[in-house]
């Protein structure tokens, strides 16, 4: 499979750079630890989901509503993660260990801070919060959305560190150590799953605590690790508890835009939720569920992303643009390969998936509609608007990659969303068609910029 795989992702266009220093093996040894990773954290959100569904239909929804207030402050942290691994990577290509040890440092040090107010802030306003968002939806709904998120909110540190320890790490080329990390964190918050529902039957708490104590775990276990001295860059609890503002405005000019996307993203799908809200307790149920699939078919190009960073950042670092270009074209490609079979797969997985949600005949039919359509999309678009986006981050074109999401998705999918599920009824149904819309637009944008070539000439360190 590799084999075939690496005939086909071979440019057309020959390697032209001065140093190829990623051969098919070492990029395969980065992917597929990615993949596995990946794979694991979505079963297990597709597994809190199918736990969950058995408290009912008012508890699925509660934390599928309350999951998109929380997962702004989590790309917040990773957004910083990733704006320190395309420096710390930059570093690693020019061999600047002492420098590569600074940054590193320095994204412990802000995600730290960062996560201790986010969390103050939630514990405070997190109530007032919920309710001026989805002030509309059932009493049950609402009870379930407030214990999620006050228990998950104290998860905030510790999500933080683990996300620095893993974009570190990743940065190093090093997946396969995260890849084990993450399978620890997973199955600790599976076994923690079962007991919460189903022995406990602590309905939405059920899943809270287990996800909560297992990001705890994974922050103690990642921090750890990148302390080992003997690693191409290691963590320096010197350096990590005081604030190098130059070092710092570095990691923050590549972070900075990224979590103003990140978060007007996710800002823009709690806009969304507040509409899904007033659609009734069963298409809540069909986007909660649906959600999780498309994290399943998304697979592909969220674990490709992180090797963009690593690769054309190093290449960046080295000085080497032609590098760096020869390699994002092969990344793109072997992008969509795997991204077309991998969704495939899930499409054909589909009728074996449905069945195993205790919701009703309805909720499921409009899961069904809404996963083709996502998974339409993801194979053949989201390729260029995700993975390519990354490899021009890495390169340092952060601003046009933030201008782009900010118009594709905050401004193109809302409107669509509002137009289609509102105005010409289609509900959730619209609400994923304009997604693959903000993707496609976003792609057009992206291999545009790639093209245009400007992204060679910047620098980040």
């Amino acid at each position: 499979m590799h084999r075939v795989l690496d005939r086909l992702i071979e440019p057309k266009k020959a390697f032209s750079g001065g140093l190829r220093p990623f051969d098919n093996a070492a990029l395969w040894a980065m992917i597929v630890p990615l993949l596995i990773e990946q794979l694991l954290q979505v079963v297990v959100g597709l597994a809190d989901t199918l736990m969950v569904s058995y408290a009912g239909e008012a508890t699925v929804s509660g934390v599928s509503l309350d999951t998109m207030v929380y997962t702004i402050f989590i790309y917040l942290f990773t957004a910083v993660a990733t704006g320190g691994a395309v420096v710390v990577s930059q570093y690693l290509g020019s061999g600047d260990r002492e420098n590569a040890d600074l940054a590193a440092s320095q994204i412990f040090h802000i995600n730290a801070v960062l996560s201790l107010v986010c969390t103050a802030v939630m514990l405070i306003f997190g109530n007032a919060v919920l309710s001026g968002l989805y002030g509309s939806v059932e009493p049950p709904v609402m009870d379930a959305c407030r214990v999620y998120l006050g228990i998950v909110t104290l998860s905030f540190p510790a999500n933080a560190l683990y996300n620095a320890g893993a974009a570190l790490y990743r940065s190093m080329g090093k997946t396969r150590t995260t890849m084990f990390v993450s399978m620890a964190m997973n199955l600790l918050n599976v076994a923690g799953n079962a007991v919460g529902v189903f022995v406990l039957r602590a309905g939405a708490a059920g899943v809270a605590w287990p996800t909560t104590l297992s990001w705890v775990f994974a922050a103690c276990l990642m921090t750890a690790l990148c302390l080992r001295p003997e690693s191409p860059v290691s963590l320096r609890p010197r350096l990590a508890l005081r604030i190098h503002r130059a070092m710092a405005r570095r990691i923050l000019k590549i972070a900075v835009p990224g979590g103003i996307e990140n978060g007007l993203f996710q800002l823009a799908k709690v806009v969304l939720g507040s509409l899904i809200a007033t659609l009734g307790t069963v298409q809540i149920a069909a986007n909660g569920i649906g959600q999780t699939i498309w994290s399943f078919a998304a697979l592909v190009n969220v674990a490709l992303s992180p090797v963009y960073i690593t690769v054309v950042g190093q290449c960046m670092g080295a000085g080497d643009a032609d590098a760096a270009d020869y390699y994002m074209r092969k990344l793109t490609r072997l992008t969509v390969c795997l991204a077309v079979l991998w969704n495939a797969v899930v499409l054909l997985l589909l009728p074996a998936i449905l069945p195993l949600y205790d919701v009703t005949a309805e909720t499921k039919r409009l899961v069904f509609i809404i996963v083709v359509i996502h998974n339409l999309f993801s194979a053949v678009v989201q390729p260029f608007s995700m993975p390519l986006a990354a490899g021009l981050r890495a390169a340092g074109d952060v601003r046009f990659a933030m201008l782009s999401a900010i118009f594709c998705t905050v401004v193109l999918r809302t409107a669509l969303s509002f137009l289609l599920a509102l105005g010409l009824h289609l509900g959730v149904v619209g609400i994923a068609l304009a997604m693959g819309l903000d993707w496609t637009v976003k792609a057009v944008l992206d291999l545009l910029r790639y093209r245009g070539g400007k992204w060679r000439s910047l620098k980040v360190i």
